[in-house]
């Protein structure tokens, strides 16, 4: 292999699997299984929760990767990711729960 091949094969492995979730985003988008939209939990459908939860997991991975936090400690790794799994689901509990009150008041 030639250096440049050597050098930009991880930027490949993480096309690859950042574009695995994201047509699996889609396919779940278009598809709208009945079972996930239909069914609510804290506020909303299970196929939002998913959404949120994989756009969760791919901005991890994005950070590990191109913020080079993967080749960093361990407890500097979740120093980092636990506010971000901590904070952000807290803060879309809290427009949800806003919005279903602002929604009944109505």
């Amino acid at each position: 292999m030639t250096e440049t091949t050597n050098s930009n094969w991880w930027i490949w492995k993480v096309f690859w699997i950042l574009l695995a979730i994201t047509t699996f985003e889609v396919a779940l988008g278009i598809i709208k299984p009945s079972f996930l939209a239909g069914t609510q939990f804290l506020g909303t459908s299970l196929l939002n929760h998913i959404f949120i939860i994989m756009t969760l997991v791919k901005a991890g991975y994005i950070v590990m990767q191109f913020m080079h936090l993967g080749h960093e400690t361990k407890s500097f790794r979740w120093t980092v990711l636990l506010p971000i799994f901590v904070l952000i689901p807290y803060l879309l509990w809290l427009v949800l729960v806003e919005g279903a009150y602002s929604h009944l008041m109505m």
